[in-house]
């Protein structure tokens, strides 16, 4: 029906045994180096915990929704115009919570907190328990996982490591090569923007490529804002994300 045969078969079955290898063979970590994380994080937690208690007053679960609705939305008396309601109030997810961030310094405590929190137990507490003997973890890449056509993977997810923040950089730093070897990043240069010059025939976007630019660093020099807001939004508009969506991506009204 949808004439995706080439694709399947000269596309995604030859690349089938090349992930085989991929995941049989699997990427080294550094077990030692995450045990040291693991402390300085839970340190870190702790004194973020402190900190929440002291700008909300009182002592409470940050881990519990409950309580921290309670915080919020009872004690603190923080906004609830056009926030998601849940069956117990408001909801406290990180997307309600975004939009709060500017209402009261818990909020930004309890988001700094949540991440803090997620990457000890989803990273760097477990990748050491999912490594073989040789220290090497062994993920499952999906080729139809992600709506972009882009491998996703799966025990452990390694797409989903923040890659902005000091405390994912750090993560990363974990993932290394054996010795005599290095790890090399390589990637397409703008591919997507290539291809919708191409197809839109936009004369901005191809003279942008001709004269060898920064597709991203001409754009925001276009609208006076930095590169990673101008390329939250040429990705926005390439992906069909909404106003209220790139708003929040970008902390704006």
């Amino acid at each position: 029906e949808t004439k995706l045969k080439k694709v399947f078969y000269e596309i995604e079955m030859p690349l089938l045994p090349v992930l085989e290898r991929m995941e049989r063979f699997g990427i080294k970590i550094d077990k030692k180096y995450l045990g040291e994380l693991g402390v300085t994080l839970r340190g870190q937690l702790s004194s973020l915990e402190k900190e929440i208690h002291l700008a909300a007053g009182r002592t409470f679960n940050v881990a519990s929704p409950a309580q921290l609705q309670k915080i919020l939305f009872v004690d603190l008396k923080l906004p609830a115009t056009g926030l998601k309601k849940i069956k117990s109030g408001y909801s406290t997810d990180a997307e309600t919570l975004s939009k709060l961030a500017g209402a009261h310094p818990v909020v930004g405590l309890v988001l700094n907190y949540r991440e803090l929190a997620k990457l000890l137990s989803t990273y760097i507490e477990t990748l050491p328990k999912l490594a073989d003997s040789n220290e090497r973890i062994h993920p499952s890449f999906m080729q139809v996982g992600a709506a972009t056509g882009r491998l996703s993977s799966s025990n452990p997810n390694l797409q989903n490591i923040p890659i902005r923040t000091a405390i994912g950089t750090q993560v990363r730093r974990a993932f290394v090569a054996p010795k005599g070897s290095v790890l090399l990043s390589a990637d397409y240069s703008q591919i997507e923007f290539r291809i919708l010059a191409h197809l839109s025939e936009d004369p901005g976007l191809i003279k942008a490529f001709h004269e060898g630019d920064d597709f991203h660093a001409a754009v925001s020099v276009q609208l006076g804002v930095d590169r990673r807001a101008a390329k939250a939004i040429n990705f926005g508009i390439i992906y069909g994300l909404g106003a209220n969506a790139l708003a929040n991506d970008l902390g704006i009204s």
